[in-house]
């Protein structure tokens, strides 16, 4: 353990003085009295406002009392230390990219968010085979600088996404038939414990933590840096292909039969997606079709690449490239429900059902003219996790299925804030019921995709009870005042699974 004496020192006069502190205004009050003063920023700063501004979803941009916008480890450090002085009254909130999509994962009202996005830098260590990610780093810019050594990392598949929480809640890549989750591809967590102590956790140094760290999201420390394994040549052959929707049968059937041959060439990725756009009234198909590796046109994707597009992007380019591609606008408020289903055919044709069902449904009841509904079907085949048992196990509990699994997520954004209540409705009555029919069926699946679910998801939960177990021992024994379940609400928490 290394807490640096300066910041010893510096909590020190600290301790004294937030004990007392018991409202949003004196927590912010106490990190002024630290070396921090100058990196607290209030509602009428420019630095607030581009903060709030960043989050990708409006619906989730909430405004905290202050925001803090620390460079370094240390400096969460203090941070923590601070707030957690207060005897649990500072409530505060841990950002990193600012991509979840549900009001409160990442921010707070009455409280301090800590912004993470400063500490945003990516090194290559050529030696060690690593490259040293800070958690406030959207995948875009990690891309971009790994690019210059044509290396990569299985990452975020969307620029715009954060590192931090991508990779706490596990991380589906384009690699992971390759070589696992990203999660697992993580080989040392530098982390800020609940007592401003920093820790390395990695298979050597407090193994526990490492491995409830992957898929266990912000129950025990803020990382402040992640240590992953690179892959050498970041060059793919991949991009988007449009479809009319007259051929969604077609799709169907060759994404189940690419679900269960993926293991035949782990580096193929597919996502299929349905795409509703008021604006144009169109509803399409787009596939995203990555090869990862500089081939074109591999077996892989004979299936898909036999039906007629109506465009095609597809092309050799580095992973950077490949991932601007598949960023969604900002500026919209968005709602993500997400579920995993064994793969079958006729469950992936009641997906689509229903899809076209919520488009009548929103055209029927939206107050606003600008709204765009996603469905997209990704692989979850056992390849996945066959991976991830290899590199020594994460807490996602997929370990336990052996079928191959398909996920779908119920992806919808809109501008006008009348239309909360409608989408959030439309996207939940449509899990609903495909939850419902794939009992009927005998092809349901409890595992749930945390990087995707809604506030009224319980993803933790789905990880099985022995692993919940593990989640829990590991929380009680790195944060054994609960600060990041009482202190910090944001964000899915072991303390609320049942027992």
């Amino acid at each position: 353990m290394r807490i640096t004496a300066a910041v010893a020192a510096l909590c020190m006069g600290t301790l004294l003085r937030a004990v007392h502190a018991t409202t949003p205004e004196t927590c912010c009050s106490a990190l002024e009295t630290t070396a921090l003063r100058s990196q607290v920023v209030y509602p009428d700063s420019v630095a607030y406002k581009r903060s709030i501004g960043s989050y990708w979803a409006e619906n989730v941009q909430l405004e905290p009392t202050c925001i803090l916008q620390p460079r370094t480890a240390q400096e969460v450090s203090l941070a923590v230390y601070t707030l957690v002085a207060a005897d649990g009254a500072c409530k505060f909130a841990v950002r990193g990219g600012g991509h979840t999509t549900w009001a409160g994962a990442n921010n707070i009202v009455d409280g301090v968010t800590i912004d993470l996005s400063l500490m945003n830098t990516t090194t290559y260590n050529e030696k060690a085979g690593t490259a040293s990610i800070l958690p406030g780093s959207r995948w875009e810019g990690v891309y971009e600088t790994l690019a210059k050594y044509n290396v990569t990392v299985p990452g975020g598949r969307s620029g715009v996404v954060g590192v931090g929480g991508f990779l706490l809640g596990g991380g589906n890549t384009f690699h992971t038939a390759r070589v696992g989750f990203a999660c697992d591809n993580v080989v040392n967590y530098e982390v800020v414990l609940a007592n401003g102590e920093i820790i390395d956790a990695n298979k050597e140094s407090h193994a526990d933590l490492f491995k409830a760290l992957k898929g266990g999201t912000g129950n025990f420390g803020i990382v402040t840096k992640y240590d992953m394994k690179t892959i050498d040549d970041d060059k793919l052959w991949g991009g988007i292909v449009t479809y009319d929707n007259s051929t969604t049968l077609q799709h169907l059937e060759a994404g189940n039969r690419f679900i269960n041959n993926l293991e035949n060439d782990p580096y193929a990725s597919w996502i299929g997606m349905w795409e509703y756009l008021s604006l144009s009234d169109q509803n399409i198909i787009a596939n995203a079709l990555e090869y990862t590796a500089p081939v074109a046109y591999p077996s892989a994707f004979d299936d898909f690449t036999a039906i007629a597009n109506t465009s095609s992007s597809m092309r050799v380019a580095n992973v950077w490239n490949l991932t601007q591609e598949l960023g969604q606008a900002s500026g919209y408020r968005d709602v993500f429900v997400t579920a995993s289903f064994v793969n079958n055919l006729d469950l992936m044709k009641r997906t689509i059902d229903i899809h076209n069902r919520m488009i009548e449904e929103a055209k029927a009841g939206a107050k606003g003219d600008d709204y765009t509904m996603f469905t997209m079907i990704q692989p979850w085949p056992k390849l996945f996790t066959d991976h991830s048992t290899e590199q020594g196990g994460n807490v996602l509990g997929l370990d336990r299925f052996n079928e191959n699994l398909f996920q779908v997520l119920f992806d919808y954004s809109w501008k006008d804030q009348a239309d909360d209540v409608l989408f959030n409705q439309l996207a939940n009555s449509a899990l609903e019921e495909l939850t419902t029919y794939s009992k009927s069926i005998g092809a349901d699946n409890e595992f749930i995709y945390l990087n995707y679910a809604n506030i009224n998801q319980s993803p933790l939960s789905s990880y099985g009870p022995e692993n919940l177990e593990y989640i829990r021992t590991v929380a009680r024994k790195y944060d054994q005042t609960c600060v990041f379940q009482n202190q910090v609400p944001g964000g899915f928490k072991i303390s609320a699974v049942a027992q």
